[in-house]
C-alpha cells in the first residue's frame, strides 16, 4: 500500500513522508486513488477548520499587544463582518489541493528513493523520514506561495479585494508576476520546520503507543500519532507562520523597504518591538486545527481507501 502522508500548510494536513505501511500482501493500490483519497481527506479538513484559520490570521496581522484572544475574535468577527466572513479566501485554498497534493507525492517518492539510496539503506528510518519530510515540505512550498499570497490578503480585516482573481490583477498590475511570490523564503522554512517538528516526533509516539489489534485500535494509534505530530509542528513552526502572514499582508509601498522582508530578520524586529509572545500569535487557532485536522484527516484517508479497495475488489482487499 502506497504511505499515508500527514502535512501543514494551508491547513492540510498529509506531508510527504511515510507514517506507515501495510505488512500485508495486499495490490497497492493505483497512484490516483490515493491521490483522491488525500484530496477529499484535505477538502474535507478545509471546510471543517477553515474558520480558525481566518481568526490565525488575523491574530498574526495584528501588531502590538493582542487585543483579542479566540473566542473574542470570533464574536467580533461575525458581529461586525458577518458569519460569512469566516470563510472569505475558502477558494484558494480549495483549488490548491490538487497542484499541492500532486506535488507532495512526487516530492515524497523523489526525496523518500534519493536519500535511501544515498545512505545505503533498504527501508525507511526515522531520521530519513524527518529529512524526506523537510525536503518535501521545502519543495511544496514553491507551489502554495501564490495561493497563500491570495489568501493572506483575502483574509485581512481591511481587504478590498472583491475576490481571489481580483488580488492577482492587482498585485501582478502593482508588482508584476513575482509579486505572487512574496513571502516564498518565509513559507519555506515555515514548511521545513513544520515537517521537521511532525515527523521528529510522530515515529516516537507511536512506538509508545500499544499495538495496533484491529483496524479500530489502528486507525485510535494513527489519531492519536496525527494529532500529537501535528501540535509538535505547530509548536515549532508558528514563529515562520507568524512572519509569512505579516510579510504577506503588508502592502508594499514603491521604493520604501518593507519593514518585513526576510524571515530572520523579521523574527528579531518582532522579538524586539513587541516581545516572544508576539511570535506565537494565532497559536491557539493554529493548533486547534492542525492538532486535531491530524488525527482527522489520517483517519478520512483510511476510511476513503478501504472505500476504495472494496470498490476495486481482488487482489486490492
Amino acid at each position: 500500500m502506497h504511505p499515508i502522508y500527514p502535512s501543514e500548510p494551508c491547513g492540510i494536513l498529509f506531508l510527504p513522508l511515510p507514517i506507515f505501511y501495510m505488512a500485508d500482501q495486499r495490490k497497492p493500490l493505483p497512484f490516483i486513488a490515493n491521490f483522491a483519497a488525500g484530496a477529499i481527506a484535505g477538502v474535507s479538513e478545509i471546510l471543517t477548520f477553515y474558520p480558525l484559520d481566518v481568526v490565525k490570521t488575523r491574530m498574526q496581522l495584528e501588531t502590538g499587544k493582542s487585543q483579542h484572544g479566540l473566542l473574542a475574535s470570533f464574536r467580533t468577527i461575525i458581529k461586525e463582518e458577518g458569519a460569512g466572513r469566516l470563510y472569505r479566501g475558502l477558494v484558494p485554498p480549495l483549488l490548491l489541493e490538487a497542484p499541492k497534493r500532486a506535488v507532495k507525492f512526487a516530492a515524497n517518492d523523489f526525496w523518500g528513493r534519493t536519500y535511501m539510496t544515498l545512505f545505503g539503506q533498504s527501508k525507511m528510518t526515522q531520521q530519513l523520514s524527518v529529512l524526506t519530510g523537510c525536503s518535501a515540505g521545502a519543495t511544496e512550498s514553491f507551489v502554495v506561495v501564490p495561493f497563500e499570497l491570495v489568501k493572506i490578503k483575502l483574509q485581512d480585516k481591511s481587504s478590498t479585494y472583491k475576490g481571489p482573481m481580483d488580488v492577482v490583477k492587482q498585485v501582478i498590475k502593482s508588482h508584476g508576476v513575482l509579486g505572487l511570490y512574496a513571502g516564498m523564503e518565509a513559507t519555506f522554512w515555515r514548511h521545513l520546520y513544520w515537517n521537521g517538528g511532525y515527523f521528529g516526533c510522530i515515529f516516537q509516539v507511536r512506538a509508545l503507543l500499544p499495538k495496533a489489534e484491529s483496524q479500530q485500535s489502528q486507525l485510535l494509534n494513527n489519531f492519536i500519532s496525527g494529532s500529537v505530530g501535528g501540535f509538535a509542528g505547530t509548536v515549532v513552526n508558528t514563529p515562520f507562520d507568524v512572519v509569512k502572514s505579516r510579510i504577506q499582508g503588508t502592502a508594499k509601498v514603491p521604493g520604501v523597504i518593507p519593514k518585513y522582508n526576510w524571515t530572520y530578520p523579521a523574527l528579531v524586529t518582532i522579538f524586539r518591538e513587541e516581545g516572544a509572545g508576539a511570535l506565537y500569535k494565532g497559536f491557539v487557532p493554529k493548533v486547534l486545527r492542525l492538532a486535531p485536522g491530524g488525527g482527522v484527516l489520517l483517519l478520512v484517508v483510511e476510511f476513503t481507501l478501504g472505500v476504495f479497495r472494496t470498490a476495486l475488489g481482488p487482489p486490492y482487499v
